[in-house]
């Protein structure tokens, strides 16, 4: 068995605020830091191998809470990053909706958001299903890779490793801050999701 650890960045002012973050380079506010400071050793439990990170600063700084425990070095990976929303970025739900009406109203909903700045959902699917795939094939039997993310990723990443078809990713709960999913492969079975948000 090997095992996929896939842990959201803890809180930022943005997050708080209800604010779309994107591909915005926002770092953990104090919140945030105490969340990756308490779940650390709960995601050291698991005795991690390799600890890869998105670059953004909320995943890598949330992440280094991790390595100050396991000794190991973080990975950055930009593959990682949350989707790219363009100029939705930095805006409330509410501002995009209300400068937006028509893409958010497909969002997550009908199809594609017909915006040329913002990141498709095949595109994200691509470079987080590849980031993820790299981290776990280094792995020798029983070992465990910890993917530091975003909410957005998160969901997509699970999906992508456990091979569900895109429309039903959205049926899989957003991770809240730092807290994390795990899945496991065996020989037999492939991969299944052996748990989900835990704190």
């Amino acid at each position: 068995m090997i095992r996929l650890v896939i842990w959201r960045h803890g809180q930022t002012e943005w997050n708080a605020a209800g604010r779309t973050q994107g591909h915005s380079d926002i770092d953990l506010d104090d919140a945030g830091r105490a969340q990756a400071a308490e779940a650390a050793p709960r995601v050291a439990a698991y005795h991690p191998d390799v600890i890869v990170s998105s670059d953004l600063l909320r995943a890598a700084h949330t992440a280094e809470a991790l390595a100050v425990l396991t000794g190991l070095p973080v990975e950055p990976d930009a593959r990682l990053r949350e989707r790219h929303f363009g100029p939705w970025q930095g805006l409330t739900n509410d501002e995009i909706r209300e400068r937006y009406p028509d893409e958010y109203g497909r969002f997550g909903h009908v199809g594609p958001v017909a915006n040329p700045a913002i990141e498709t959902l095949d595109d994200m699917a691509k470079r987080v299903g590849a980031a993820c795939r790299d981290a776990v094939e280094r792995l020798e039997p029983g070992g465990t890779a910890v993917v530091v993310t975003h909410g957005g990723t998160a969901r997509v990443a699970c999906g992508s490793v456990l091979g569900w078809p895109p429309d039903v990713w959205h049926t899989l709960g957003a991770l809240h801050n730092c807290h994390h999913a795990v899945l496991r492969r065996t020989d037999t079975r492939g991969w299944q999701l052996a748990s989900h948000n835990v704190p």
